[in-house]
C-alpha cells in the first residue's frame, strides 16, 4: 500500500482544550480514519536551539518531545496536519511517501 509516513515532534507538556497535545492529535487522527498512530517519549534530544534535554530519574516535569508516527492517504495526513495548524499550533514534522505492507506469516 502506498501512503504517506508522517512524523511530528510535540513537546510533551503542550495542552489543547485540557489534553495533553500529543494525546489530543492522535485523537483528531482516530477521527479522521488513519488506521493507526504511535507516541513515543525521547529519552533525550535537541532541536532547533541547540539545548541537549535529557531525562533523569528524578525529573518531574519533561521537557523531552513526544514523537507521533503515522502511515495514511495523503488526504488523511493533509487533513491531520491541516487541524492542527487551524489550533494556531507550530509543531516540526517529517513527510514522505512511502509503502507499507505485512510480512506473510511462516
Amino acid at each position: 500500500m502506498q501512503g504517506i509516513y508522517l512524523k511530528l515532534f510535540v513537546p510533551e507538556e503542550l495542552r489543547l482544550h485540557g489534553a495533553l497535545l500529543y494525546e489530543w492529535i492522535l485523537k483528531q487522527a482516530e477521527i479522521i480514519g488513519i488506521p493507526g498512530g504511535s507516541a513515543v517519549r525521547a529519552m533525550a534530544g535537541f532541536g532547533r536551539h541547540g539545548h541537549l534535554h535529557e531525562q533523569h530519574f528524578f525529573e518531574l516535569a519533561g521537557t523531552l518531545p513526544i514523537i507521533l508516527e503515522f502511515f495514511a492517504p495523503a488526504e488523511a495526513i493533509d487533513q491531520l496536519l491541516f487541524l492542527i495548524e487551524a489550533e494556531n499550533k507550530s509543531l516540526f514534522f517529517i513527510k514522505f511517501n512511502a509503502e507499507a505492507g505485512q510480512t506473510a506469516p511462516h
